[in-house]
């Protein structure tokens, strides 16, 4: 049976995976999504500003769109409209008037606010959430910050305040606030690997090798990059340390013919990627030191684009040409086990949802000859095969990567030549478009 999005909608899809008679929000925090819980109404006051440094201004408007950017891309909040929020900036707990927030127009349940001062050169921020319907016991979270008065620390501090928000409100997932997506750009005249922040912002070059640098993995501890690149000898796996700031080896990546996409395991022990040193490409693995190396598929056809499960760390998704046009697949760690996922078209970048649950890639179901069809992301049920279509006629979508919260998907999307990064939430709302510059491929989102 086949799920078409325009008859299941996305929770009741979901719903089915779990096999739930009716869904209930713990449900959905075992999901790792959250997204079926009814929003909660939140408001973000202006912080108020506690000192004359002629800092604070500009310090304090990074902070305050940070925070209230950060608690409207979360998927889980109903946030008030500046318009419809009462005009006061509460510094502190003795300050605020919980029913300006709880009536109309605003119906907050919850309110954030507090104050930011910076002088000597430091950032100072007090943060609270209240809850307002809880007069004589509101608090819900307390924080204080120091950091160096910066643009980078304000927009920090509020990234950092945004996610503890999230976890308390959330199901205990953490946010996604302070997380990175890494990915292909060639607007310095080469493809070289690129880093920003989950909204867009602060987007700098990693790698400067003047060659041709693709398919970015962070690993799970967010020291090491893993990417294939071209080189005199030919395409190899190349390890950066972020630590280092350096190149490191990865002697495995670098033996005779071509190797491409690496994924990192959970526990950042293996690297799966895929090369045709031995003929067709294949799916090899190694330690991440290099030793090691294994072939795990062994089959006419290319075997490409590996991606570990990471809730088990024990089984593989990959793409197989073995039957003719590009399918995905599983195995287990070791090869054996094999199943296919996909019945037909074109199916191609995989990537494993954090509850091991879920694959989101990209698939052209009406691939062929007179039938152009259209190169969209979808996201499937592994123990169902269920699927649902998340974009829509839309350019030519490819490269999904969960986040790690299981609630937001990170993709490609090439529309008339040109081709930028794009964010959604796992249900194929709250589409945004993250770079402007050049074009940018292939995004990998941070572990944490």
């Amino acid at each position: 049976m086949k799920t078409d999005s325009r008859i299941f909608p996305f929770l009741a899809f979901l719903l089915f995976c779990l096999g739930s008679p009716q869904l209930r929000a713990q449900d959905w925090v075992h999901t790792g999504t959250n997204l079926g819980n009814d929003r909660i109404r939140i408001a973000a006051a202006d912080f108020k500003p506690a000192s004359d440094d002629p800092q604070t201004p500009a310090l304090k408007a990074a902070f305050d769109a940070t925070l209230y950017n950060d608690l409207a891309n979360a998927g889980i909040f109903d946030l008030v409209s500046k318009s419809m929020a009462p005009q006061a900036t509460p510094g502190s707990p003795h300050e605020i008037n919980l029913g300006q927030w709880s009536d109309a127009p605003a119906n907050a349940a919850m309110v954030a606010f507090g104050a930011l001062s910076s002088a000597n050169g430091r950032l100072v921020v007090y943060g609270w959430l209240f809850d307002t319907h809880n007069t004589a016991s509101p608090q819900v979270l307390g924080k204080q910050y120091n950091e160096a008065a910066s643009q980078d620390s304000a927009r920090a501090v509020a990234h950092r305040f945004a996610d503890e928000i999230i976890l308390r409100l959330g199901g205990g997932i953490n946010g996604i606030a302070e997380t990175k997506i890494y990915f292909v750009s060639s607007r310095t005249g080469t493809k070289e690997i690129w880093a920003m922040d989950y909204d867009g912002q602060n987007q700098h070059a990693i790698t400067h090798l003047g060659s041709i640098s693709l398919s970015p993995r962070i690993s799970p501890d967010n020291t090491r990059l893993a990417f294939a690149s071209l080189g005199r000898e030919g395409w190899s796996i190349r390890m950066y340390s972020l630590e280092l700031d350096r190149p490191v080896a990865f002697p495995a990546g670098a033996a005779g013919g071509g190797n491409q996409s690496p994924a990192w395991s959970a526990d950042g022990s293996r690297i799966a990627f895929s090369s045709s040193r031995t003929g067709d490409p294949e799916i090899w693995v190694a330690d991440a030191s290099g030793a090691n190396l294994r072939r795990l598929t062994n089959f006419r056809g290319p075997d490409v684009s590996p991606t570990w499960n990471p809730r088990t760390n024990a089984q593989l998704a990959w793409v197989s040409g073995r039957t003719g046009l590009p399918q995905i697949y599983t195995m287990d760690q070791d090869g054996a086990n094999i199943q296919r996922l996909t019945d037909g078209g074109y199916a191609i970048s995989p990537s494993w949802a954090p509850n091991g649950q879920l694959l989101t890639f990209s698939w052209n179901r009406k691939y062929g000859p007179g039938d152009p069809g259209g190169q969209d992301i979808y996201v499937m049920d592994i123990a169902s095969k269920h699927w649902l279509q998340v974009t829509h006629e839309s350019g030519s979508n490819d490269f999904p990567s969960w986040a790690p919260d299981g609630r937001h998907i990170v993709f490609e999307r090439a529309i008339g030549g040109h081709t930028e990064i794009w964010a959604m939430l796992a249900d194929g709302t709250g589409q945004h478009q993250l770079t402007h510059t050049g074009n940018n491929f292939m995004p990998n989102w941070s572990w944490k």
